[in-house]
Protein backbone atom coordinates (compact mmCIF):
# COMPACT_ATOMS: atom_id res chain seq x y z
CA UNK A 1 0.00 0.00 0.00
CA UNK A 2 1.26 3.56 -0.51
CA UNK A 3 0.73 6.76 1.92
CA UNK A 4 -2.52 7.51 0.96
CA UNK A 5 -4.23 4.04 0.28
CA UNK A 6 -2.49 3.42 4.22
CA UNK A 7 -4.40 6.09 5.26
CA UNK A 8 -7.82 5.59 3.88
CA UNK A 9 -7.73 2.09 4.75
CA UNK A 10 -6.72 3.35 8.37
CA UNK A 11 -9.41 5.68 9.66
CA UNK A 12 -12.86 6.75 8.85
CA UNK A 13 -14.21 9.82 7.62
CA UNK A 14 -16.45 9.91 11.13
CA UNK A 15 -13.35 9.45 13.25
CA UNK A 16 -11.41 12.08 11.46
CA UNK A 17 -14.09 14.77 11.71
CA UNK A 18 -14.63 14.04 15.40
CA UNK A 19 -10.37 14.34 15.37
CA UNK A 20 -10.69 18.26 14.19
CA UNK A 21 -13.86 19.44 15.96
CA UNK A 22 -16.87 17.97 14.03
CA UNK A 23 -19.86 16.40 16.04
CA UNK A 24 -21.76 14.73 14.11
CA UNK A 25 -25.28 13.92 14.93
CA UNK A 26 -27.19 10.64 15.15
CA UNK A 27 -27.98 10.74 11.53
CA UNK A 28 -23.96 11.50 10.78
CA UNK A 29 -24.75 14.89 9.74
CA UNK A 30 -22.95 17.98 10.84
CA UNK A 31 -22.68 21.78 10.14
CA UNK A 32 -20.59 22.11 6.94
CA UNK A 33 -17.93 24.03 7.78
CA UNK A 34 -17.10 24.89 3.76
CA UNK A 35 -20.16 27.46 3.93
CA UNK A 36 -22.25 29.19 5.86
CA UNK A 37 -24.34 26.57 6.74
CA UNK A 38 -27.47 26.80 9.63
CA UNK A 39 -28.61 23.43 9.70
CA UNK A 40 -26.24 20.03 9.28
CA UNK A 41 -25.96 19.41 5.36
CA UNK A 42 -22.34 17.58 5.40
CA UNK A 43 -23.17 13.93 5.66
CA UNK A 44 -20.25 11.63 6.81
CA UNK A 45 -20.50 8.32 5.61
CA UNK A 46 -17.78 5.91 6.12
CA UNK A 47 -15.69 6.69 3.65
CA UNK A 48 -16.76 10.08 2.08
CA UNK A 49 -18.34 12.81 3.01
CA UNK A 50 -21.15 14.67 0.99
CA UNK A 51 -22.54 18.26 1.58
CA UNK A 52 -25.84 18.54 -0.54
CA UNK A 53 -25.84 22.47 0.46
CA UNK A 54 -22.53 23.17 -1.17
CA UNK A 55 -21.64 19.82 -2.64
CA UNK A 56 -18.43 19.22 -0.90
CA UNK A 57 -17.30 16.14 -1.31
CA UNK A 58 -14.50 13.70 -0.58
CA UNK A 59 -12.68 11.56 1.09
CA UNK A 60 -10.47 11.91 4.28
CA UNK A 61 -7.32 12.85 2.60
CA UNK A 62 -9.83 15.30 1.34
CA UNK A 63 -11.48 16.29 4.36
CA UNK A 64 -8.31 17.11 6.00
CA UNK A 65 -7.08 18.99 3.36
CA UNK A 66 -10.18 21.50 3.05
CA UNK A 67 -10.36 22.01 6.36
CA UNK A 68 -6.43 22.87 7.18
CA UNK A 69 -5.74 24.08 3.25
CA UNK A 70 -3.42 21.15 2.69
CA UNK A 71 -1.94 19.93 -0.17
CA UNK A 72 -3.18 15.84 -0.44
CA UNK A 73 0.23 14.50 0.52
CA UNK A 74 0.57 17.43 3.39
CA UNK A 75 -2.98 15.90 4.44
CA UNK A 76 -2.18 12.57 4.23
CA UNK A 77 1.35 12.91 6.28
CA UNK A 78 -0.68 15.28 8.76
CA UNK A 79 -3.20 12.29 9.61
CA UNK A 80 -0.07 9.80 9.81
CA UNK A 81 0.89 11.90 12.94
CA UNK A 82 -2.89 12.75 14.35
CA UNK A 83 -3.82 9.06 14.08
CA UNK A 84 -0.24 7.57 14.82
CA UNK A 85 -0.31 5.67 11.89
CA UNK A 86 2.94 3.94 10.35
CA UNK A 87 3.13 4.44 6.37
CA UNK A 88 6.41 1.87 6.65
CA UNK A 89 4.18 -0.42 8.62
CA UNK A 90 0.33 -0.30 7.76
CA UNK A 91 -2.12 -1.45 10.94
CA UNK A 92 -3.85 -4.48 10.66
CA UNK A 93 -7.55 -2.69 9.98
CA UNK A 94 -5.27 -1.33 6.89
CA UNK A 95 -3.50 -4.04 6.13
CA UNK A 96 -6.86 -6.62 6.47
CA UNK A 97 -8.46 -4.23 4.15
CA UNK A 98 -10.79 -5.64 1.66
CA UNK A 99 -10.76 -4.92 -1.83
CA UNK A 100 -13.70 -2.77 -2.85
CA UNK A 101 -15.88 -4.96 -4.88
CA UNK A 102 -17.08 -3.23 -8.05
CA UNK A 103 -20.96 -3.40 -7.61
CA UNK A 104 -20.17 -1.06 -4.17
CA UNK A 105 -18.01 1.24 -5.59
CA UNK A 106 -20.79 1.70 -8.66
CA UNK A 107 -23.71 2.00 -6.35
CA UNK A 108 -21.32 4.76 -4.42
CA UNK A 109 -20.55 6.56 -7.29
CA UNK A 110 -24.38 6.08 -8.19
CA UNK A 111 -25.24 7.27 -4.98
CA UNK A 112 -22.81 10.39 -5.37
CA UNK A 113 -24.70 11.62 -8.92
CA UNK A 114 -28.13 11.10 -7.54
CA UNK A 115 -27.22 13.16 -4.59
CA UNK A 116 -25.25 15.64 -6.75
CA UNK A 117 -28.21 16.52 -8.98
CA UNK A 118 -30.82 16.69 -6.29
CA UNK A 119 -28.93 18.92 -4.35
CA UNK A 120 -28.69 21.29 -7.72
CA UNK A 121 -32.46 20.82 -8.45
CA UNK A 122 -33.00 21.49 -4.94
CA UNK A 123 -31.10 25.26 -5.44
CA UNK A 124 -32.77 26.21 -8.29
CA UNK A 125 -36.35 25.33 -6.65
CA UNK A 126 -35.16 27.45 -4.01
CA UNK A 127 -34.16 30.39 -5.86
CA UNK A 128 -37.30 30.16 -7.91
CA UNK A 129 -39.85 29.96 -5.18
CA UNK A 130 -38.30 33.15 -3.89
CA UNK A 131 -37.40 35.20 -7.41
CA UNK A 132 -40.36 34.30 -9.11
CA UNK A 133 -42.96 34.35 -6.35
CA UNK A 134 -46.33 36.53 -7.62
CA UNK A 135 -46.18 40.04 -5.81
CA UNK A 136 -49.91 40.34 -6.10
CA UNK A 137 -53.02 38.18 -5.52
CA UNK A 138 -54.03 38.47 -8.52
CA UNK A 139 -50.97 38.51 -10.65
CA UNK A 140 -50.72 34.84 -12.78
CA UNK A 141 -47.98 32.74 -10.87
CA UNK A 142 -44.85 31.95 -12.82
CA UNK A 143 -44.47 28.32 -14.28
CA UNK A 144 -40.92 28.37 -12.28
CA UNK A 145 -42.86 29.59 -9.06
CA UNK A 146 -45.40 26.71 -9.68
CA UNK A 147 -42.51 23.79 -9.96
CA UNK A 148 -40.96 25.06 -7.53
CA UNK A 149 -43.80 25.18 -5.02
CA UNK A 150 -44.91 21.56 -6.58
CA UNK A 151 -41.58 19.59 -6.53
CA UNK A 152 -39.43 21.15 -3.69
CA UNK A 153 -40.96 18.83 -0.83
CA UNK A 154 -40.55 15.23 -2.89
CA UNK A 155 -36.98 16.18 -3.93
CA UNK A 156 -36.04 16.98 -0.26
CA UNK A 157 -37.62 13.70 0.98
CA UNK A 158 -35.82 12.11 -1.75
CA UNK A 159 -32.46 13.94 -0.76
CA UNK A 160 -32.95 13.42 3.27
CA UNK A 161 -33.88 9.45 2.16
CA UNK A 162 -30.31 9.51 1.11
CA UNK A 163 -28.67 11.27 3.35
CA UNK A 164 -30.22 9.67 6.87
CA UNK A 165 -31.68 6.52 5.44
CA UNK A 166 -30.61 2.89 6.12
CA UNK A 167 -28.47 1.32 3.28
CA UNK A 168 -31.50 -0.95 1.81
CA UNK A 169 -33.31 2.35 1.40
CA UNK A 170 -30.74 4.16 -0.12
CA UNK A 171 -29.94 1.15 -2.63
CA UNK A 172 -33.80 1.07 -3.60
CA UNK A 173 -33.77 4.52 -4.28
CA UNK A 174 -31.03 4.93 -6.01
CA UNK A 175 -31.86 1.90 -8.28
CA UNK A 176 -35.44 3.28 -9.10
CA UNK A 177 -33.63 6.96 -9.88
CA UNK A 178 -31.24 5.51 -12.05
CA UNK A 179 -33.46 2.65 -13.51
CA UNK A 180 -36.57 5.33 -14.66
CA UNK A 181 -34.05 7.83 -15.85
CA UNK A 182 -35.74 9.68 -13.22
CA UNK A 183 -32.10 11.39 -12.22
CA UNK A 184 -30.80 12.11 -15.89
CA UNK A 185 -34.67 13.69 -16.09
CA UNK A 186 -34.01 15.73 -13.85
CA UNK A 187 -30.70 16.55 -14.37
CA UNK A 188 -31.29 17.91 -17.82
CA UNK A 189 -34.07 19.88 -16.51
CA UNK A 190 -31.44 21.84 -14.24
CA UNK A 191 -29.34 22.12 -17.06
CA UNK A 192 -32.00 23.50 -19.46
CA UNK A 193 -33.26 25.71 -16.78
CA UNK A 194 -29.91 27.14 -16.35
CA UNK A 195 -29.00 27.36 -20.51
CA UNK A 196 -32.18 29.18 -20.79
CA UNK A 197 -31.73 31.90 -18.15
CA UNK A 198 -28.20 31.69 -19.40
CA UNK A 199 -29.95 32.81 -23.00
CA UNK A 200 -32.32 35.16 -21.48
CA UNK A 201 -29.51 36.91 -20.01
CA UNK A 202 -27.74 37.81 -23.46
CA UNK A 203 -30.58 39.09 -25.23
CA UNK A 204 -31.18 41.51 -22.33
CA UNK A 205 -27.37 42.85 -22.43
CA UNK A 206 -27.92 42.88 -25.92
CA UNK A 207 -31.13 44.91 -26.50
CA UNK A 208 -29.34 47.21 -23.57
CA UNK A 209 -26.37 47.94 -25.74
CA UNK A 210 -28.64 48.61 -28.79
Amino acid sequence: MNLFETVKASVSVPDVAKMYGLQPNHHDMVRCPFHDDRHPSLKLNEDYFYCFGCGATGDVIDLTGRLFVLSPYEAARKLTVDFGIDPDKPSPAAALAKPKHPMISAFRDDERYCQRVLCDYMHLLEDWKVRFAPVSMGEEPDDRFVEACQMFSYIEYLADLLAVGDLEQRKTLVTELIKDGKITGLEDRVIRAYEEERRAKNAEEINAAS
